[in-house]
């Protein structure tokens, strides 16, 4: 028999905005198809019709295409194995759920909600399984006129997979081994509901990935209690020999304490854990992203990586194309990974280095708008050069470089406290005299004849320059000091000298 192609899904549900650990699940989902060739698809889960967020949809793909992830078919890509929405497709599981019936491998239930719960206060944990079904109303307890005329007469129903009890369900897991469940432990799930004529996660899974020829199926841990599940499901198609090889990630785990990564973390700690910023369509709360909040989608990429896989090398900084060349599932941990967020910011750090100062001047031109300044990019780029080496988001350029463009209006007083002698301001007016007579205010002559000038002096070297960037900048910090004044020019160096000696007494 040939190899299977390589087909993985990602199959998010639009009940809201796309979480890191989902990007990150769909990150390894494409690595793994693009090393062996393979198709990535993008299907929608939205059976479960409560829970329908508009506009999450349109997030989600829009999530994943600024991170680069991209599908070669699905819902907004197109392909033959459509549609991709499985709210589209109740006639596709309508014709499995008779099939599972028909096989007496599920069974329709009327229990009402009330009925249920009266059950719950009967039995400590009750569960609907071999034990208690035949105490309950349905088509294992009721004629087939019974059940008949209950369906005629409008009487919700739903439709039960049926468990046979104590049989050990192997689930051959690509990270994990062999991992044995007995049956006994699972109940009779619902995998079909009257009411809206859909089918819930369980079946329209297994049907999906059957039909759309989805050979792997990657997904988080969370979901490796339902695959003894999804094992019987397809036992009970007869779909033993096409059952996709499961893979179930680990955990993304708070950056402190235990337990998952939520959105409270997020917020608790200042960091995002959404891609793209997101308005809740009720309550109007916006949440952050990592696109707004100044991240590279390469700096997301490489950091959701390294969450629960390794190179097995000491190599940090990834292309896709290496991530591509790299990946595999046997290097994937089995523990959940640390959300290390300012490992997060670090990456982010690392990639803006990576952009030629023209880029990233580009990216500064609208916070500068913002605080009222206009500059040619040429200038701005040779500030940034400057810089870059010192932030982490481009965000951060206004507050290392807006001395450049406005002048200080105020002086750190602990550096005024500590550098401001009696003699400095008649150190700064002859300051003033000899950057006047200077023609060429490169940094180059300046810096020769300033230091020439301290040195004849016999003035204090430290002592002068401190004073001299704090005239300028407003506080002890910046590049070198003569790059800094070649940049706003003899005029406007002379001018703030002039503001210092007269507002700092």
């Amino acid at each position: 028999m040939s190899e299977r192609r390589v087909r993985v899904r990602f199959a998010p549900s639009p009940t809201g905005p796309l979480h890191i650990g989902g990007v990150r699940t769909a990150l390894y989902n494409y690595l793994f198809a693009k090393q062996a060739g393979g198709d990535m698809i993008l299907r929608i889960e939205d059976t479960d019709s409560q829970r329908f967020v508009p506009g999450a949809e349109e997030y989600i793909i829009e999530s994943l295409s600024w991170l680069g992830i991209k599908f070669d078919e699905g819902q907004g890509f197109g392909g033959n194995y459509g549609p991709y929405r499985q709210s589209e497709r109740k006639d596709i599981y309508k014709k499995y759920v008779d099939i599972l019936i028909e096989s007496g491998n599920a069974y329709i239930a009327f229990d009402t909600p009330q009925e249920l719960e009266a059950k719950r206060e009967e039995i400590a944990n009750f569960q609907y399984d071999a034990s208690t079904r035949l105490s309950m109303r349905n088509s294992l307890t009721l004629s087939n006129q019974e059940v008949e005329a209950l369906i005629a007469q409008g009487n919700q129903y739903v439709v039960r997979f049926k468990i046979e009890p104590n049989e050990d369900v192997v689930v051959n897991d690509l990270i994990r081994g062999a991992v044995t469940i007995n049956s006994s432990i699972l109940d009779d799930k619902v995998i079909f509901k009257s009411a809206d004529q859909l089918p819930t996660y369980h079946l329209a899974n297994i049907v999906d990935d059957h039909l759309m020829e989805v050979s792997h199926v990657i997904r988080g841990e969370e979901w490796l209690p339902s695959a003894p599940l999804h094992v019987l499901l397809y036992r009970a198609f007869n779909w033993e020999e096409t059952m996709p090889r499961f893979a179930h990630l680990p955990l993304l785990l708070k950056p402190d304490g235990n337990g998952k990564l939520s959105k409270r973390d997020g917020d608790r700690l200042g960091f995002p854990v959404f891609p793209l910023e997101w308005k809740d369509p009720k309550t109007g709360d916006i949440s952050s992203g990592y696109r707004e909040s100044g991240y590279l989608p390469e700096a997301v990429i490489n950091f959701l990586s390294l969450l629960g896989w390794n190179s097995g090398t000491e190599q940090e900084i990834f292309s896709m194309q290496e991530l591509i060349s790299l990946f595999s599932l046997d290097r994937c941990s089995k523990s959940g990974a640390k959300f290390d967020y300012e490992k997060g910011k670090w990456f982010n750090h690392k990639y803006i280095q990576t952009l030629s100062n023209e880029s990233i001047a580009e990216m500064f031109q609208p916070i500068l708008a913002n605080n009222g300044v206009v500059a040619s990019n040429n200038i701005v780029s040779t500030i940034v050069g400057l810089v870059k080496e010192r932030v982490s988001f481009v965000k951060e350029l206004w507050d290392q470089t807006s001395y450049f463009f406005v002048a200080p209006t105020s002086y750190d007083e602990k550096v005024v406290k500590k550098r401001w002698k009696e003699d400095t301001p008649s150190q700064m007016k002859e300051l003033i005299d000899l950057l006047s007579s200077i023609e060429e205010f490169s940094a180059v002559a300046t810096e020769e004849a300033v230091k020439s000038w301290i040195s004849q002096n016999g003035y204090n070297m430290g002592g002068v320059m401190n004073c001299f960037r704090l005239s300028i900048v407003g506080e002890a910090k910046g590049p070198h000091m003569f790059d800094i004044i070649s940049i706003i020019g003899k005029e406007e160096t002379i001018k703030r000298l002039h503001s210092a000696v007269e507002i700092i007494a």
